[in-house]
């Protein structure tokens, strides 16, 4: 069969609970051809192309018939649309001809082979048709608001009567569905056809003498379900077997998504063993310290198996029941070659340099792409499965872009949150990801999506709206909590909601993550962390020391480090035997050969270094390139002149909290050179901002740092101390959450208001679990 709907008040209208089962009924049924049928521009369809939520169209008809494409290519159904266009006189014509008529207002609205316009009540459309009928164009007069100027002849009804003849579809096998008087045409057809609850009455009395046409008592989806009954294209007992949830739920209430488990898996003597992660800083402590205490909670993150449903595999572990007692970790069994698409080619070869603007080096596949979605599509349903009814689902990070978009088509009653750990970049950058449009979309499902900085959520909100139309509905002022105008990243305002349907608002807010102040407190008044200072003030006395601390990575600009502290040395030789760098480098995860392509040039840099400098009493390079254990990082910070952190691209970089927190916490006065591209330097306004793109510049910072007066050291390293240790790990995560729950209410009250239409209007745009192209007009 055929279903032939208006989208506003038909498809997209009524109980969400109807909605729900319509939209899970149709994606089962191959035998049913759906057919959006819209007076909306072509552009404001194709937010609903990229819905994960509502089922995609095999055609649709837009502009009030004047435009028709199919909905998995979006060109152009010929020879129907050259038919159509060989009607229309063009809009010059048209606005020239009915020059001087009072009361027209233009729709600012994107328009295709037609001219719409709104006009005030009572309005009378004659003069308008007396002056285009030379043209060949009629008028459709409508809700006594909207007027269209089309071409003669071509309206819902007779562009859809040619698809069906084209398709050779049987005519008694075709539904059609409205709820206004501008979908009477296709009622005039002849097709069965539904007219909805809460219809237009003008619609109501036009069909009312039409014996093919079943008025429902159901809005929206409601009466379109009706419809199948009524007609008995499907019993209702089918539909109610086919539309039924088969979703059990679980019962956590905070579950955290993250690709990574919250410890390593490791055989010994055949048998799984867990431990701590070689990475002693970062995100995944910061994640795992918001359940210290005995907060209780979920985790959902992959682990590598010989196959997806391996023998015995235990889907639930505990992580540390001393210190996370009531955590408990969902683990999503993937196979050794879902890891190297999903994560170490896809993620980190396509995604990971586009977010941090190294273009140049993104690789884009399709089958990886599909690959991913499917990843992300498992990680989505292992959520369903274990979350209570309104749960808060924090998602984390760009490998997980995708979930969002899954999990509200299974659980719209959860609360989703999305958390970005990663710089952010403008639209003409994230643009050039071929699947942007589903990635947006996704990201739209969220009740709240959080970032480091204001920056990374202003440029997100620019990608959103030059993909999508959405109203910005809230703005709030980034001081004085962040710099505005001192900073390469600086803003004065960002936006915190923005409206995306008419039951739907996306909240949205700056959170820099913080570090685990009392556990780093803790660690160094901890005997081992003293006994490692006092050795290493030992090992480097009369030495000042530079350190940097940062993973193997291009985005952190690793030789560009190397090279200004090189060039630090040629032109200040007073320096030589006085200042030693030590770098700690956390190597790349293996396989991944940019990796080791940018390792094999950081050690040549620093042989080359060490080569032309160094002394029988002097190393001018300490290089680790091993993950050192947190307590010798922490007293490294603590002895450390100079904290030296200069990424090119950066989302925040907690190395540079904890330098700020060790120094604060040992009364120390090392002074913190930053990049302007690190999204802490918004927030830390006592470091010293370098250009990490400007060699000079690099040198200059690094040189007024290791030559600060004393008062002003102590000055900086307070004033960043301060910040840290109040806005710490704690708080950030009691102040996401809190964001979340509030927005979640909002919406909640969105839905609940009898006023709002319950529509699906402007944008949600993803398209889930696709196995096929999407390919957008240029």
């Amino acid at each position: 069969m055929l279903l032939a709907t208006d989208l506003d008040g038909t498809f997209l209208g009524g109980r969400q609970s109807d909605r729900m089962r319509l939209y899970r009924f149709l994606p089962r049924q191959p035998e049913v051809t759906l057919v959006f049928v819209t007076g909306r521009g072509f552009e404001h369809v194709l937010p609903l192309i990229y819905d994960p939520t509502i089922p995609t169209p095999k055609y649709v008809i837009c502009d009030v018939g004047t435009t028709i494409v199919h909905g998995d290519t979006l060109e152009p159904v010929q020879p129907i649309q050259s038919e159509i266009n060989q009607c229309w006189p063009g809009e010059p014509a048209i606005i020239e001809a009915i020059e001087g008529i009072r009361g027209l207002e233009r729709q600012e609205v994107p328009q295709q082979r037609r001219c719409s316009f709104f006009v005030p009540p009572n309005f009378d459309p004659e003069p308008v048709r007396e002056r285009v009928a030379p043209l060949g164009c009629e008028v459709l007069h409508s809700a006594d608001r909207y007027l269209d100027i089309l071409p003669k002849g071509v309206n819902k009804g007779t562009t859809l009567k040619k698809l069906v003849a084209q398709l050779e579809m049987d005519p008694d096998r075709v539904l059609v569905a409205g709820d206004t008087l501008s979908d009477l045409p296709m009622f005039e057809t002849g097709f069965k056809g539904v007219v909805v609850g809460a219809a237009e009455e003008r619609l109501v009395e036009a069909t009312q003498r039409m014996s093919q046409v079943f008025h429902s008592d159901h809005a929206g989806a409601g009466g379109i379900l009706d419809a199948f009954s009524y007609f008995q294209f499907l019993g209702p007992k089918a539909i109610e077997e086919l539309t039924r949830s088969q979703q059990e739920r679980g019962s956590s209430q905070l579950i955290m998504v993250y690709h990574r488990l919250p410890y390593e898996e490791h055989e010994v003597d055949g048998q799984i063993v867990h431990r701590r992660p070689k990475s002693p800083n970062g995100i995944m402590p910061s994640l795992l310290s918001l359940f210290e205490g005995g907060r209780t909670g979920m985790w959902i993150a992959w682990s590598q198996q010989e196959s997806r449903a391996p023998k015995g595999f235990q889907d639930h572990t505990v992580v540390d029941d001393e210190a996370y007692p009531n955590l408990i970790v969902s683990r999503v069994p993937l196979i050794e070659e879902d890891v190297q698409r999903f994560y170490k080619t896809f993620s980190k070869e396509a995604l990971w340099p586009t977010i941090h603007t190294f273009i140049e080096r993104a690789r884009f596949n399709h089958d990886d792409w599909h690959h991913y979605v499917e990843i992300n599509r498992i990680f989505a349903e292992r959520t369903a499965a274990e979350a209570d009814e309104g749960a808060v689902i924090w998602i984390h990070d760009y490998n997980l872009w995708m979930v969002p978009a899954h999990l509200r088509r299974l659980r719209p009653d959860l609360r989703i949150a999305f958390f970005h750990h990663t710089y952010v970049p403008s639209p003409e950058i994230f643009n050039v990801i071929p699947w942007r449009r589903q990635i947006v979309g996704s990201l739209l499902q969220c009740d709240y999506v959080g970032f480091h900085i204001p920056r990374h959520l202003e440029n997100f909100v620019d990608v959103v709206r030059s993909n999508f139309p959405v109203e910005v509905l809230e703005r709030q002022n980034c001081a004085p909590r962040f710099l505005t105008y001192d900073c390469a990243l600086g803003l004065d305002e960002m936006t915190t909601g923005i409206r995306v349907s008419d039951d739907h608002v996306v909240h949205m807010g700056a959170h820099p993550i913080g570090v685990s102040a009392n556990r780093i407190r803790g660690l160094i008044e901890s005997d081992r962390v003293q006994q490692r200072m006092a050795g290493l003030r030992e090992e480097l006395q009369g030495k000042r020391v530079v350190l940097s601390v940062e993973r193997l990575d291009y985005t952190k600009g690793p030789l560009a480090k190397l090279e200004a502290f090189e060039r630090l040395l040629e032109d200040n030789p007073e320096l030589h035997g006085k200042v030693t760098f030590v770098d700690i480098v956390t190597p790349a995860a293996r396989g991944m050969k940019i990796y080791e392509e940018i390792q094999q040039q950081v050690e040549n840099a620093v042989g080359r270094i060490n080569g032309r400098f160094a002394k029988l009493d002097w190393t001018p390079v300490r290089f680790f390139l091993r993950s050192l254990p947190f307590e010798d990082v922490l007293a490294y910070y603590a002895v450390a002149d100079v904290g030296w952190i200069t990424p090119l691209r950066d989302g925040l970089n907690l190395v540079a909290k904890e330098y700020a927190a060790v120094q604060g916490l040992t009364q120390g006065k090392g002074v913190l050179v930053l990049s302007e591209f690190a999204g802490a330097a918004v927030e830390l306004q006592g470091a010293l901002r370098t250009n990490p793109y400007d060699e000079v510049d690099m040198v200059n910072q690094l040189y007024r740092a290791l030559t600060l007066g004393d008062a002003e050291r102590r000055d900086r390293i307070a004033q960043m101390a301060e910040v840290v240790m109040h806005h710490d790990l704690e708080t950030w995560g009691k102040d996401f959450i809190q964001a979340v729950k509030q927005a979640a209410q909002r919406r909640q009250r969105a839905k609940n208001d009898p006023g709002t239409k319950m529509a699906r209007v402007l944008a949600a745009h993803a398209v889930v679990g696709s196995d096929k192209e999407r390919h957008t007009p240029a």
